[in-house]
C-alpha cells in the first residue's frame, strides 16, 4: 500500500471566514485518479491508545496511526509547493506532537528543573534555592 496525502483547499462563500483544508489519504496502488484511490480522511486530532473516537483513520491503522500520520505529513511537506498548504501541514504537525517538557538550569546551583509559572515572571531558581533565598530575607 503506497499511501500519500492529497490536500484540498475549500473556499467558503462567506466573506470573513477562512479557508478550510481537507487532507485525504489516497492509495496509488488502487488507481491514479482521486475518487477511485480514496482510503480515508486524515482527522484533525489523532488519539493514541485504544480509543480512536470514531475516526476511520484510527480504526484502519490502529496503534500505528500516529506514526503513519506524521510520516504522511512530513512526506507531503517535502513535496508540496503551495505556501498556504505548507503552513497548514505545519499546523497539523504541531497538533500531533505533544509539547516538550520545559527544563531549565537553576541560576545559582546549576541543577536542571522544570519551572512552574509564577504569575507572569520566569522562574530561574529551583525550589531549594528559592526556599534558601526566602529564608535569608525573612531572618
Amino acid at each position: 500500500m503506497s499511501c500519500k496525502l492529497q490536500v484540498f483547499k475549500l473556499d467558503s462563500r462567506e466573506h470573513n471566514s477562512k479557508r478550510s483544508y481537507r487532507f485525504a489519504v489516497v492509495d496509488y496502488n488502487k488507481s491514479n485518479s482521486y475518487p477511485a484511490n480514496f482510503v480515508c480522511m486524515l482527522p484533525l486530532r489523532l488519539y493514541t491508545g485504544k480509543t480512536n473516537k470514531g475516526s476511520v483513520f484510527g480504526e484502519l491503522y490502529q496503534e500505528k496511526s500516529l506514526d503513519f500520520a506524521i510520516g504522511l505529513l512530513n512526506e507531503a511537506l517535502q513535496t508540496e509547493k503551495d505556501i498556504e498548504v505548507i503552513t497548514e501541514i505545519e499546523k497539523r504537525l504541531k497538533l500531533i506532537d505533544p509539547k516538550q517538557i520545559n527544563v531549565i538550569k537553576c541560576a545559582q546551583c546549576k541543577k536542571t528543573f522544570q519551572p512552574r509559572k509564577i504569575r507572569r515572571y520566569k522562574q530561574n531558581l529551583c525550589d531549594e534555592c528559592l526556599k534558601k533565598k526566602c529564608r535569608n530575607i525573612t531572618v
